[in-house]
């Protein structure tokens, strides 16, 4: 009893520090020791005799060891490859070439009942190539933002669709997604993705394009003397470098999407996976860029773009992973994770309870901290082992938790995307996290809906 009360006051503290802002990383990564070294203290066995180094007290560290070789031969190897491609085709000026063949017909489009939800879902499509939510604001309010307001649309209008591009896309590419897969026992992402993720937030994307429409008219016709004001201000944005990249550059940051997709379809038993896809996409530009500038020594020192964008995956997410992944372990040495799955084994409605109380917790740390994805990665580790001895499906508790990770985001006064957007267009983050909740908070009733009818 006093291994588990301990072991919930370390868990309150963690998730306090990264509500407050504290580095993710290092916070899980003290939690772990703290847990891992209490249950030494306690009498408990950390590693069994065939794992251990032989001296007890060495073995909290070799526990975070083994977690960095056990990230690095599965999930993390191909978040870094991932984050590495996009490096490059961000470099090279690819991405740029995606946004502006996808956003090209908007600028055709006039009828705000179509330009609107249009704008959300076309630039949700963009979180495929860039998955970073500020680095797709960055961009976006560069290119986007001004074609939007030559249409006709409000500042703070096309400034809330922008900032709530990036959410739950289901896109076998996500680092959460490759994550989520891998824990939850997929051999393959696109089958979690496509099985499991897509149903349940297509709907919950239409929905929210739906309700934008709506809610941003409504907010348009109460504003009117704010927004004529704030409408006449120019907006200006920092020059972006000009690449001179080839209009039909736009396919290399799709290519490892259509080749992941076509190798699930018509080669399923080929053991193909998103590294290779991946590098063999990078290749392929790497080859066409040495073809255009006829320069193979310039063309070399491009491509360590994406070695460098390896390092950022690297540090940004799979140290955030073990970091999660050695917490956990340090949960179960000290008997909380099966302390909770007795006490909700008995229980007829554990699976909503399980649900709904981690989703809860997710979008209020994600709304506190303005960060989903430290809190995701710090629960997903738990959902397999509870719903296992709690006789539940893992995936009705995890699913709802990684979408509510990244709909609370926008939903943030604190969140980096929501300050990016609101100091581009100069308001307080709290007038465009008005604009932005309502359409979310739809995507979370929807998301929850549609997990309980699937799952239950």
């Amino acid at each position: 009893m006093v291994d588990s009360i301990l072991a919930v006051i370390v868990l309150i503290l963690a998730g306090w520090a990264i509500a407050k802002n504290y580095d993710a990383k290092v916070v899980l990564f003290i939690a772990a020791l703290v847990l891992l070294y209490s249950g030494l203290l306690l009498g408990h066995n950390v590693l069994g005799a065939k794992a251990s180094t032989g001296l007890s007290w060495v073995d909290p560290f070799k526990v975070i060891k083994d977690q960095f070789v056990r990230q690095y031969g599965n999930a993390g190897l191909i978040i870094l490859t991932l984050f590495g491609f996009a490096a490059y085709m961000s470099h090279i000026g690819a991405n740029d070439m995606v946004i502006k063949v996808l956003t090209k017909p908007l600028s055709y489009v006039r009828k705000p009942i179509i330009l609107i939800p249009m704008v959300f879902w076309v630039g949700t499509c963009l979180q495929i190539i860039i998955p970073s939510a500020a680095s797709l604001a960055v961009i976006l309010m560069a290119t986007l933002f001004p074609v939007l307001r030559a249409a006709g649309m409000s500042t703070l209008t096309a400034a809330a669709l922008i900032a709530t591009t990036a959410t739950i896309v289901p896109t076998p590419l996500g680092g959460d997604n490759v994550v989520a897969a891998r824990v939850l026992g997929f051999d393959n992402v696109v089958d979690y993705v496509a099985f499991h993720l897509a149903p349940i937030t297509i709907p919950a994307l239409f929905v929210m394009g739906i309700v934008h429409y709506f809610w941003q008219t409504y907010l348009d016709k109460k504003d009117a003397g704010m927004l004529k004001e704030l409408d006449k201000e120019a907006f200006i944005e920092a020059e972006r470098p000009e690449k001179n990249t080839p209009t039909w550059y736009f396919i290399f940051p799709i290519l490892p999407l259509v080749l992941v997709i076509f190798f699930w379809v018509f080669f399923r038993k080929a053991k193909v996976g998103l590294v290779e896809i991946t590098l063999f996409s990078l290749i392929l530009a790497f080859a066409c860029e040495l073809i255009r500038k006829r320069n193979i020594k310039a063309g070399m020192k491009d491509l360590g773009i994406f070695f460098k964008g390896m390092g950022d995956g690297f540090s940004k997410v799979v140290v955030l992973i073990v970091a999660a992944s050695s917490m956990v372990f340090g949960l179960r040495v000290m008997g909380l994770i099966d302390a909770i799955s007795n006490s909700i084994s008995n229980f007829e409605n554990a699976k909503v309870g399980l649900m709904l109380a981690f989703s809860g917790i997710t979008g209020l740390i994600t709304f506190i901290s303005g960060s989903g994805n430290a809190v995701f990665y710090s629960f997903i580790e738990l959902i397999p082992q509870i719903a296992q001895k709690a006789g539940i499906d893992p995936i009705m508790v995890a699913l709802p938790m990684q979408c509510m990770s990244n709909l609370f985001r926008s939903m943030s006064p604190v969140a980096a995307v929501i300050i990016i957007v609101s100091a581009s267009v100069k308001v307080n983050p709290l007038v465009l996290v008005k604009r932005t909740w309502v359409p979310l908070m739809s995507g979370v009733v929807v998301v929850l809906a549609l997990s309980f009818f699937k799952y239950m």
